[in-house]
């Protein structure tokens, strides 16, 4: 008998089975959850405001990062406030308040239009 090397043979590959109709077909193994950031609404807002400008990947991540801290000012304040207030629910109200005491006058404005022009949309629609 000739010497082998230990491993197994491989077994044959079976056909892939068809999805079923109007269902996906399921795939098996463990499903990894990737990391949440902010780096393509940074690159679509980056491409509407001058299309022919790249950003570095260094650059996205620390702008990534900035959002990331900001979202956080905002949201705690948010919770404070409703925790102040005694209120058990996060109503746009208090995002709008925490909004003009964590950003800089101008900036807090503009955030606050956009803001309530967003939700006037979401709920027309």
């Amino acid at each position: 008998m000739a010497p082998t090397s230990g491993k197994k043979p491989a077994p044959a590959k079976k056909a892939a089975k068809p999805a079923k109709e109007g269902g996906k077909a399921k795939s098996k193994g463990k499903k990894t959850k990737g990391t949440e950031s902010y780096k393509l609404y940074i690159f679509k807002v980056l491409k509407q405001v001058h299309p022919d400008t790249g950003i570095s990947s260094k650059s996205m991540a620390i702008l990534n990062s900035f959002i990331v801290d900001q979202f956080e000012k905002i949201a705690s304040a948010a919770a404070q406030l409703s925790r102040v207030n005694k209120k058990p629910t996060l109503t746009s109200r208090e995002i709008q308040t925490a909004v003009r005491l964590v950003l800089p006058g101008e900036l807090a404005k503009h955030a606050v239009s956009e803001g309530t022009k967003a939700v006037t949309k979401f709920t027309s629609a």
